[in-house]
């Protein structure tokens, strides 16, 4: 009876030691990981499992956007906040790729640590290579792009743009810039690819360069289309002001290129500052939620332009009404860009009240958070560190070279003075624009205005030239055309614009060159010697009383770091093939003057010589 006692007794030891395993195994069950951590399942059971976890403040969380010195990691991770950015100029100390990739690290370890472990979405203005960091590969803005009329090469250029940007880590890019500009006054005219829509719709190869065959794919970064609608066509070519045309007008002109964009799958769309007929587009209700979502079938998300918000009843700062009426009309994320937490509270309020759907909440997420998983961020939240050594990388700024040659358009050629040949005598150099790589790049290049100067490396026009000859050929520089005589083959001047970027850039009195160029010019006539006009500009300039004391022009655009294209032109390794994507002015008092109008030009829309 004892041993049969204790052999019970065994046995009901083994059976609560085999229970009480099986109790110590349940938990682990119950604490599998939740379904939107599932990388097997579809996108959109992903997204429904998240949100069905997510309080109203995680919500709002989603739909703000802080620029990095407003949130440093700890700070947005602790407001849940779903997107940082960094505006034009924002950069981390050093200014190096590496530098970036270890902040936008940063930023997704305090993320991703948080209970829901949502990780963030990090924008940049890459609008012409990956322009915020010093030594990356700086690309023709898109002016100079859409003169090439080239889509393969555009679409080339975002792909290598698109290895840059994440190889810092980004996987969010504020471009392309779809504007039709209308009239050269406007201070972005540069960033347009035309001033019809045949070749900004053309053009919106770059969103496939920039997000690849598919978002989760190695080196593909979210593109935005932007900036809708009609920023281009504003009365007097006012930054952020009121485009006065009826919607047919609209349509024709101005949606087009946003059509385009949406049909390759574009994953962020991003509104004007501007008005259409005195309505703020960032209230645009039937322009967003009607014909951008609805008719033209956008399931991306739409984000708001840097302070838009702020800007729409006229008075400094954001209000509830702001926010109401913004979100309201379609948009999914709010670029705040510093008082984040009023924001948020702001629409928390407006939601309480009911004056904001929850629907409208729901929605904004469900479009944030389904590129989200589609860009694979739950899955590799971290920067792509093989890609960090793409940045101004050699065989990135060849395709620069490129796409620099191919912008240039010839517009006169006296004698068939071009191309100059490479051996033999002495050219001369002058000009402000000739050994400045700021001046060259342009706006948006390592700040937000720009600058002159050595802001980054590349190789200037004058560089290029000196390059191209061959030993025995002198070139002489001096910047104010000092010191030429009779004894120079040829003088280049190289002159024109310096940096500024929107607001800044309006030109509503004069476009011609300034004073100094003029000066140069004049010591460079007075020598005899044949004069090539070098024009580094960011739209047509008023040069037609200028023109006839010159013998030969080409127009460079802002061509970026790689300066060495347009010595490919001057000395015939290239034979000019670009064409003007805007008509060309015989006078400033012809703006707005455009393909069409009926207008006489200096030079015709089209237009480009070759040799």
């Amino acid at each position: 009876m004892t041993r049969w006692l204790g052999t019970t007794r065994s046995r009901l030891a083994l059976a609560l030691t085999a229970v009480a395993c099986t109790a110590a195994v349940t938990p682990a069950v119950a604490a599998a990981p939740p379904a939107y951590r599932d990388a097997t399942r579809p996108v959109a059971d992903r997204v429904d499992d998240l949100m069905a976890r997510m309080s109203l403040q995680d919500k709002i969380g989603q739909m703000t956007q802080a620029e990095r010195l407003a949130a440093d990691p700890g700070a947005a991770a602790a407001a849940g906040i779903g997107s940082i950015l960094s505006g034009g100029g924002s950069a981390p100390t050093p200014n190096t790729a590496e530098a970036w990739a270890d902040m936008y690290d940063a930023y997704q370890r305090a993320a991703i640590a948080a209970p829901l472990g949502i990780p963030i979405i990090y924008g940049v203005d890459a609008v012409h290579g990956h322009n915020n960091v010093h030594g990356a590969t700086i690309f023709p803005h898109n002016i100079g792009l859409g003169a090439t009329n080239d889509p393969g090469l555009v679409e080339r250029i975002g792909r290598a743009t698109a290895e840059e940007v994440a190889g810092t880590g980004i996987d969010w890019d504020f471009a392309p810039c779809l504007c039709v500009a209308r009239n050269d006054r406007w201070g972005r005219t540069y960033e347009s690819f035309g001033e019809t829509p045949e070749r900004p719709t053309a053009m919106a190869s770059a969103v496939t360069g920039l997000q690849g065959s598919t978002l989760d794919g190695p080196a593909s970064v979210l593109a935005t289309a932007k900036h809708y609608v009609g920023d281009g066509g504003t009365t007097g070519g006012d930054d952020q002001g009121n485009t006065e045309v009826d919607e047919a007008g609209l349509r024709a002109v101005h949606l087009p290129p946003f059509q385009a964009a949406i049909e390759r799958g574009v994953g962020s769309v991003m509104i004007s500052y501007s008005s259409w007929n005195g309505v703020k587009m960032h209230t645009g209700d039937y322009l967003i939620n009607d014909v951008l979502k609805g008719e033209l079938g956008f399931t991306g998300f739409v984000v708001s332009d840097w302070q838009a918000i702020d800007k729409i009843d006229g008075q400094e700062g954001f209000t509830a009404d702001e926010v109401r009426d913004s979100v309201n009309a379609g948009l999914d994320m709010i670029m705040v860009p510093n008082e984040y937490q009023e924001f948020m509270a702001l629409l928390r309020a407006e939601v309480e009240a009911g004056r904001v759907p929850m629907e409208r909440i729901d929605d904004a997420n469900r479009r944030i958070l389904t590129k989200k998983f589609e860009l694979g961020l739950f899955e590799r939240p971290f920067t792509d560190r093989s890609l960090t050594g793409t940045v101004g990388s050699a065989e990135h700024r060849e395709l620069a070279r490129e796409a620099v040659r191919e912008s240039q358009v010839l517009l006169k050629n006296d004698g068939n003075l071009l191309p100059l040949a490479k051996d033999g005598g002495k050219i001369f150099v002058a000009g402000k624009n000739a050994d400045d790589i700021g001046n060259q790049s342009g706006g948006w290049t390592i700040s937000w205005q720009g600058g002159s100067g050595p802001i980054t490396s590349g190789t200037t026009i004058l560089r290029g030239i000196q390059q191209a000859v061959s030993p025995g050929t002198e070139v002489t520089y001096d910047r104010n055309g000092n010191g030429i005589d009779g004894s120079y083959r040829a003088a280049i001047a190289v002159v024109g614009e310096t940096p500024y970027a929107e607001g800044e850039g309006d030109r509503p009195e004069g476009m011609g060159l300034d004073e100094e160029d003029q000066t140069t010019l004049a010591r460079l006539q007075e020598s005899g010697v044949p004069v090539i006009v070098v024009t580094v500009s960011g739209r047509p300039l008023d040069i037609a009383a200028d023109l006839p004391e010159w013998d030969a022009l080409l127009a460079a655009w802002l061509p970026g770091t790689e300066g060495a294209g347009i010595a490919d032109v001057l000395f015939g390794d290239h034979n000019p093939t670009g064409t003007l994507p805007m008509t060309w002015m015989a006078g400033a008092d012809q703006q707005p003057i455009n393909d069409g109008d009926g207008q006489k030009p200096l030079f015709p829309y089209g237009y480009g010589l070759n040799y």
